[in-house]
């Protein structure tokens, strides 16, 4: 892997990681047309997962303050009644309750999402699949519900959203924020939530698979890893900050749009075997 295609996959993953696209599946499509034939399997997983930590290292310091309002008012109040919580510490238990079911599907089926769900004909498939479902759900939900008012509910239902991820092609983000919008939800509040809900799960998965492949990393790709995860943590600060400030009038409309036009170029590629 060159430097420059280091660098793109960085901006990539930043750019896409937090639009409703799914970032799994445009890495995926750059993967395939940049030919990384060079690196072994061990040596691709831990190069995704690392620049995977820089996106999520943006959620964080974007949302430290409300992050460490939550932790505060969680180790305070956590164990008291779930009604009588403040609104922080519950959001602390939604948190933890919205990311059980991608930790016990994603443990449960590894082996078929890191193989055999990883075709394109299958990225193709969901990125038109479910941008459809995303377009039908932002223009025909309520929205008016806000983010103060995540029940247990709600928190499951969007942890499962989610989960759907563990397919590539339908979007972390994606997911949850279909789910929460067909729930009532804003749109803001249905994206601030799912950035939220995506910080405990992608940190782990990403530390998990670093720590087991790093070690396969020859020195010139680990300094080429270390450079694209500080493109990914830029740009995807850069991305959360938009993004939520467009969705206050903005609809997820052209996100709908350019997923069903990848989608069907994927599959049309495919079709006629320049793919």
């Amino acid at each position: 892997m060159s430097p420059f295609e280091a660098l793109l996959l960085g901006l990539i993953q930043g750019l896409t990681e937090f639009l409703p696209i799914s970032s799994s599946a445009h890495v995926q499509i750059a993967q395939e047309l940049l030919g990384l034939s060079s690196l072994t399997k061990p040596q691709l997983t831990a190069f995704i997962a690392t620049i995977q930590i820089g996106t999520e290292l943006a959620v964080v310091t974007y949302f430290f303050k409300t992050i460490l309002e939550v932790l505060r008012a969680f180790f305070k109040s956590g164990l008291q009644p779930f009604s009588k919580q403040p609104p922080e510490a519950r959001l602390g238990w939604l948190i933890i309750i919205g990311t059980l079911p991608i930790v016990a599907l994603g443990l449960a089926f590894q082996d078929l999402i890191e193989n055999q769900l990883r075709q394109l004909w299958i990225i193709g498939t969901m990125l038109i699949g479910f941008g459809l479902l995303l377009g039908v759900a932002d223009r025909f939900a309520k929205k008016t519900r806000t983010i103060e008012q995540l029940d247990l509910r709600s928190g499951l239902v969007f942890g499962l959203g989610q989960a759907l991820a563990l397919i590539p092609g339908v979007s972390r983000s994606g997911g949850s924020i279909t789910v929460g919008l067909m729930m009532g939800f804003t749109r803001e509040a249905a994206a601030r939530y799912s950035f939220l809900l995506a910080i405990p799960a992608v940190l782990a998965a990403g530390g998990y698979q670093f720590a087991k492949s790093y070690a396969d990393l020859p020195a010139d790709l680990l300094l080429a890893t270390a450079a694209a995860t500080a493109v990914s943590f830029v740009v995807g600060y850069a991305v959360i900050a938009w993004l939520l400030r467009y969705l206050v009038k903005g609809s997820y409309l052209p996100f709908v749009i350019w997923r069903v036009v990848v989608g069907s170029l994927i599959l049309l590629g495919l079709w006629a075997g320049v793919l």
